[in-house]
């Protein structure tokens, strides 16, 4: 379910209980804690019992109260500060072992993706970027770091790979200015969104080529003009963001393509390590170091 939960809840506020009142204001107040909250645990701040939290996801119109949280923590997603972040982190963290509660995070946000993603879509996407004249990747801030690692394995595949840098606008439009419709522009996005990467595709999806979005969810601003949208969970372990599963995307985007593209990726890698072995790039059993 798709829309402004807040504005949800002011609408229906007359209708209210006094119980469910009490609910709807602790969460305009405290939105951010709200949304990784059990309903047992929302129910204790907000001084009623987890039954009335359940009937108050009932009384918005959502199946149960997962779907209610699940809505809430998309709401958010884009509008946590770095300092709210850390809060959250208190909140879903606690005490214990950050160690197990993280990487177990990460386990469950891989297994979610691999639920999420259109099959179709990411076939699609491999054949969209098989066909390319041009290969375009973006990425701003955390994402850059998919957006690199993508692009030294495509560089490895294909023949045109351009990553482009988003550290300017300016700069940036002008290193897409060319793209048109044999082209296909890769953008990775995840919360906090990049508004720079959202105009990016936005003019990609204008000059006519096919865009593959991988991000969050399909109200991500870069999902909106996505050829082929291939959904990869992300969250944030305090105020960095888990990229875990979009990475594990993009390992199976490179495999699938790799495949595809297996004879003339062995005659690359052939050559590869003549010029690895002439330029000792890699450590040797017996060197010294």
């Amino acid at each position: 379910m798709q829309y402004n939960l807040l504005a949800e809840m002011e609408r229906r506020a007359p209708a209210f209980s006094k119980g469910q009142r009490s609910i709807a204001a602790y969460i305009r107040e405290h939105y951010d804690k709200a949304a990784y909250m059990t309903a047992s645990r929302l129910g204790a701040a907000a001084h009623v019992s987890e039954s009335t939290v359940v009937r108050f996801a009932f009384e918005l119109g959502f199946e149960g109260y997962p779907e209610m949280q699940q809505a809430l923590q998309e709401m958010i997603k884009s509008k946590l500060t770095a300092l709210q972040r850390i809060d959250v982190a208190t909140e879903q963290i606690g005490g214990g072992s950050v160690l197990d509660k993280v990487m177990n995070m990460d386990i469950d946000k891989i297994r979610k993706t691999m639920e999420e993603t259109s099959r179709e879509a990411f076939d699609g996407a491999v054949d969209a970027i098989l066909a390319a004249r041009n290969i375009y990747i973006l990425g701003a801030r955390s994402a850059l770091v998919l957006a690199r690692f993508l692009a030294l394995y495509f560089n490895l595949i294909f023949p045109s790979v351009r990553l482009v840098d988003t550290t300017s606008s300016a700069e940036m439009f002008e290193q897409i200015m060319r793209i048109g419709e044999r082209d296909v522009i890769i953008g990775l996005s995840f919360p906090r969104y990049s508004k720079r990467s959202a105009k990016a595709l936005e003019y990609a999806a204008r000059s006519g080529a096919r865009i593959v979005a991988i991000t969050d969810s399909p109200a991500s601003p870069i999902a909106e003009h996505a050829d082929f949208f291939l959904q990869a969970q992300s969250d944030m372990a305090s105020f960095v963001d888990s990229l875990v599963a979009p990475l594990s995307l993009l390992n199976a985007l490179v495999v699938a393509l790799g495949l595809k593209k297996r004879e003339e990726l062995q005659k690359v890698f052939s050559n590869l390590e003549e010029i690895w072995d002439e330029y000792d790039v890699y450590q040797k059993p017996g060197d010294e170091e």
